[in-house]
């Protein structure tokens, strides 16, 4: 009866093993951090925080995220972040955590600051972002990256910057061709928005995760003026919240995960621990096994 019992066991907890799902579960224990510079500009050295898993077979799919901080503050160290890039990690995801130019820092980004300066910052960081992606696609072979799988997403500015530079890419860059090589599977955005929602197009539209608030002060949750500023402020300039983009991605049939936190303001640019593991579940379904989810989830 003994051995019977031990051999249910072992049953049991290979069963449990195999249930275990790649990019799903946390399977992999996580190299240290190797920060590596892609880009120089202006004398300051921009840097990526590569966390990778450990005895991970094959290539793996990259996450790059960048951080929030109103384009004047704000770090790839953020111990929220950093927690982040080790869960995926230990997932089997690369995940390059990006420092970017803080063209800001010391300065307003509110409803003092012209609309036609607030373009320019998004783009200055939309140019970063796209630089580390170029490098990491660059460096593909070297870090062991799928470069057919590269997710990106950001918080608060990150977002802006992120959201702009894969779904207004025209709007963003002189020349947009420069970047063309580059192909994204998703994106994530923590309370972000974009400059225009009609730039998004069958062609640029790729999956999106997307959390706000319905009450953010700072980024609209829909269409509505950045920072709520009234059309007489030189801040005025009207920008695209997740809702828009989603009714967007809905419209060309793309696939999204859209959280919305009624009442909630901007703190839903913090990473959202406890809906990590549908955000898992759905790059899964939707990335690796090719499946299209349209999905929204009210809090």
């Amino acid at each position: 009866m003994q051995k019977f019992i031990s051999l249910l066991l072992l049953f049991i907890s290979s069963s449990a093993i195999t249930a275990q799902e790649k990019y799903v579960d946390s399977l992999f224990s996580v190299q240290e951090a190797k920060t590596v510079v892609y880009a120089t500009k202006a004398g300051e050295e921009l840097v990526i925080d590569l966390y990778q898993p450990k005895n991970s077979e094959g290539k793996t799919p990259l996450i790059i995220f960048m951080h929030g901080g109103g384009f004047s503050g704000g770090s790839p160290k953020n111990p929220q972040e950093v927690k982040f890039a080790k869960i995926a990690a230990a997932r089997g995801y690369s995940v390059g955590l990006i420092s970017y130019r803080l063209t800001r820092k010391g300065e307003s980004f509110g409803c003092d600051f012209e609309a036609e300066g607030k373009i320019e910052t998004f783009r200055a960081a939309a140019e970063d972002f796209m630089d580390s992606a170029g490098f990491m696609h660059k460096n593909a072979e070297k870090f062991g990256i799928d470069k057919e799988k590269i997710i990106v997403g950001g918080s608060s500015a990150g977002a802006e910057a992120v959201l702009n530079a894969v779904y207004n890419p025209d709007l963003m860059f002189k020349d947009a061709e420069k970047y063309s090589d580059l192909k994204f599977s998703a994106v994530i955005s923590l309370a972000g928005a974009l400059v225009d929602v009609r730039y998004l197009t069958e062609e640029n539209a790729v999956p999106g995760i997307f959390f706000h608030g319905t009450d953010d002060n700072l980024v609209p949750y829909a269409t509505a003026p950045h920072h709520y500023c009234e059309n007489n402020k030189p801040g005025y300039l009207i920008l695209d919240g997740s809702k828009t983009i989603v009714e967007k991605l809905e419209e060309l049939d793309t696939s999204y995960l859209f959280y919305t936190f009624k009442g909630a303001r901007h703190e839903i640019s913090g990473m959202p621990f406890d809906h990590l593991p549908q955000v898992f579940e759905f790059l899964k379904k939707v990335l690796f096994n090719k499946t299209t989810v349209q999905s929204k989830i009210i809090l």
